[in-house]
C-alpha cells in the first residue's frame, strides 16, 4: 500500500479498504450492457442505454486512473464506452434530439479517453454531443430546459449534467466562444433559485408558472432536495475547474462566491454524523432520513474545491466529515460478503407520469436502496479527493 494511502487510512484502513474491495468488486461485476450499480435500470428490466448515472461510476475510475496510474482503470473505462460510442462517432441510444441535459453527461468522459487513447471515434463522439446543445430549447432567461419533456424547467441537476461539458468543449475547440453564455446560465440559477433566507437552491424552476409544482410568484418548486444541492455546487466546482486558466476574470470571481455562499449555507445543516438529511432544511420532519448520495456530492465537491483553492481550508474538514460519515454509516457488506452502500435515494424528480409535486411527502416516499451508483459514483469522486 503506498505512504498516501496509508496516510489516509489510519485507523479506519478497514473501512477504506472495504471501499477499495468495494470498486473493484463493481468493475468485476460491469460492463456496458450490465452496469452491477445501475439499480433502476436492473429494477426496469430494459437494456442499459447511454445513461449519467454510468458517466457519473466511469468519471470516477478515471480519476482513479489518473491517481494511480493502474492501466485496468483506464481500460475498464474504454472498454466501458466502447461499448457506446461506434467508430464513426454515433453513441448507441443516444438521440440529441431527445434534448436531455442527463444524456450529456456521460460525454465528459470523452474528452480524457481522447486524450489518453487518441481514438478518433471519441472526438467524433464529442461533436455529436456538442450538436445537441446548439439547438437545446432554452428559458425566456437563456438557460437550456432541463429535458424537451419538462418545457420552460430548469433543475439544479442539470448544471451538473451539461455545463462541465459545455465549458470544456468552448475551451478546447471553440475558442470559447461561449463561455459567457455557461456563466450567464449559472447565473440566472442564483437569482431565480436560490433562497435568500437559506441560502440553499430550490430543485426546479419552471419560467412558464404553469407546473402545478411551481410557486406561482417565484416558478421555484417548494423544498430543498439534498441530491440537487449536491449536483448544482459539484457543478459550480467543475465549471470554476475548468475556467481557471481562462480570462474570464468577473465570471470566476462570481462565480466563485456562488460556490463560497453555498458552501457555509450548507455547513450549517451538517448533522454531527457528518451525513446531510434528504430534506436537508428540516432535519425534525417526521420520515426524514439522512442521505447518502447527497452527502457524497457535497463531500466532493468540498475537497475538491479547497484543493484548488476555490474555497477557504476550513471546509475541508466538513468534506472529511462527511466522507468518513459514509463509510462510518453507510459502507458494510450483506449477508454474503459483498460490499455495498446503503441509504441512497432511488430518483428524484418534478412532474412527469408519476406526477412528482415536490412535496415533502413527494421527496420521502422515493425509495431508499443500495449500491446504486447515484450514491456509489459520487462516493467514488469523494473517495478519490481523499486520495489526492
Amino acid at each position: 500500500m503506498d505512504q498516501k494511502r496509508h496516510h489516509l487510512q489510519g485507523d479506519r484502513a478497514a473501512t477504506v479498504q472495504l471501499l477499495d474491495e468495494y470498486i473493484d468488486y463493481l468493475m468485476a461485476h460491469s460492463d456496458s450492457a450490465h452496469p452491477a450499480w445501475n439499480l433502476e435500470m436492473i429494477r426496469s428490466w430494459k437494456s442499459n442505454k447511454w445513461n449519467y448515472i454510468d458517466g457519473c461510476m466511469i468519471t470516477g475510475i478515471l480519476e482513479r486512473y489518473e491517481i494511480t496510474g493502474e492501466a485496468r482503470f483506464l481500460d475498464f473505462a474504454d472498454r466501458f464506452l466502447s461499448g457506446f460510442v461506434e467508430e464513426d462517432g454515433r453513441i448507441r441510444t443516444y438521440d440529441p434530439a431527445e434534448y436531455s441535459l442527463d444524456n450529456v453527461n456521460p460525454a465528459k468522459n470523452l474528452f480524457t479517453l481522447y486524450d489518453l487513447t487518441g481514438k478518433e471515434k471519441y472526438r467524433k463522439a464529442l461533436e455529436l454531443v456538442r450538436s445537441q446543445l446548439s439547438t437545446m430549447p432554452r428559458t425566456p432567461e437563456g438557460n437550456f430546459w432541463h429535458k424537451l419533456i419538462y418545457p420552460n424547467q430548469v433543475w439544479l441537476d442539470g448544471i451538473y449534467m451539461a455545463l462541465p461539458f459545455y465549458m470544456e468543449y468552448e475551451k478546447r475547440f471553440d475558442a470559447q466562444k461561449d463561455c459567457e453564455d455557461i456563466c450567464r446560465q449559472i447565473a440566472n440559477v442564483e437569482i431565480r433559485m436560490r433562497d435568500p433566507k437559506t441560502g440553499l437552491y430550490y430543485h426546479g424552476y419552471d419560467a412558464s408558472r404553469k407546473m402545478y409544482w411551481a410557486d406561482p410568484d417565484t416558478g421555484c418548486s417548494p423544498n430543498f432536495w439534498l441530491r440537487a444541492e449536491g449536483w448544482f455546487i459539484l457543478g459550480l466546482v467543475d465549471v470554476l475547474e475548468i475556467m481557471k486558466d481562462l480570462p474570464m476574470g468577473a465570471e470566476s470571481v462570481h462565480l466563485q462566491h456562488m460556490l463560497l455562499d453555498l458552501a457555509k449555507a450548507l455547513s450549517k445543516y451538517q448533522d454531527p454524523s457528518g451525513l446531510w438529511y434528504q430534506l436537508i432544511a428540516l432535519p425534525e420532519l417526521a420520515g426524514n432520513y439522512l442521505e447518502t448520495s447527497g452527502t457524497a456530492l457535497i463531500s466532493a465537491a468540498l475537497l475538491k474545491a479547497v484543493r484548488l483553492g476555490f474555497l477557504p481550508e476550513s471546509f475541508r474538514a466538513v468534506g472529511e466529515k462527511a466522507f468518513y460519515g459514509i463509510v462510518d454509516h453507510r459502507l458494510t457488506k450483506n449477508a454474503d460478503g459483498t460490499p455495498c452502500v446503503t441509504g441512497i435515494c432511488l430518483v428524484g424528480g418534478l412532474g412527469g407520469e408519476q406526477h412528482r409535486d415536490g412535496s415533502a411527502a413527494y421527496y420521502l416516499s422515493e425509495p431508499v436502496v443500495q449500491n446504486d451508483a447515484k450514491g456509489v459514483g459520487p462516493l467514488l469522486l469523494a473517495y478519490t479527493e481523499m486520495l489526492r
